[in-house]
């Protein structure tokens, strides 16, 4: 049985696409064109009801996947869709290089400073063209913390914990 608490986050699916119920996926992988090719399945969740959807049709339009499942039709199915997170177990992901990490890694790390200062909580990785971040609840409220090598000294997932080196400012900045 599949569990969706226990499972990947690997796009959004952002709106229906034309009327033959295709949809515009936000992917939050670095690999789509694998992850949403033809045949791969994927799994939604409206309320209690958790489905999976196989992948029919797909293209890239834009930097995004354009992409078709079996049984949704129309447009209307389609617009049902919009919203929603697509996911995948984790054991369908793939192996990641040395010191590259899946947001879900991350997430719940607790994040310290060298000197074992505790900062706070990974709540979210945001990303964009400026670089991933790490979105830490702090005691006093949200840390933006860059997620670079000379910053984050140590990420150990396994051990659910983030060591720091912070640059001057860096915490004072996000008070």
């Amino acid at each position: 049985m599949v569990l969706w608490d226990e499972m990947a986050v690997v796009g959004r699916i952002a709106r229906a696409h034309g009327n033959r119920g295709q949809v515009i996926v936000n992917p939050d992988t670095d690999f789509p064109e694998e992850r949403f090719a033809p045949g791969a399945e994927l799994f939604v969740k409206r309320g209690a009801d958790m489905r999976s959807l196989r992948v029919a049709t797909a293209r890239m339009h834009q930097g995004r996947p354009v992409v078709g499942f079996e049984g949704v039709e129309t447009i209307d199915d389609a617009e049902a869709l919009a919203g929603t997170e697509l996911r995948v177990p984790r054991e369908q992901l793939k192996a990641l290089p040395p010191g590259m990490f899946y947001r879900h890694d991350l997430v719940g790390c607790r994040v310290e400073t060298t000197d074992g200062r505790a900062i706070g909580t990974v709540k979210d990785v945001e990303a964009d063209a400026g670089g991933s971040r790490l979105v830490v609840d702090g005691a006093s409220g949200e840390i933006l913390i860059p997620l670079a090598v000379d910053i984050c000294t140590t990420i150990d997932p396994a051990a659910k914990r983030i060591v720091i080196a912070p640059p001057g400012g860096l915490l004072e900045l996000n008070a």
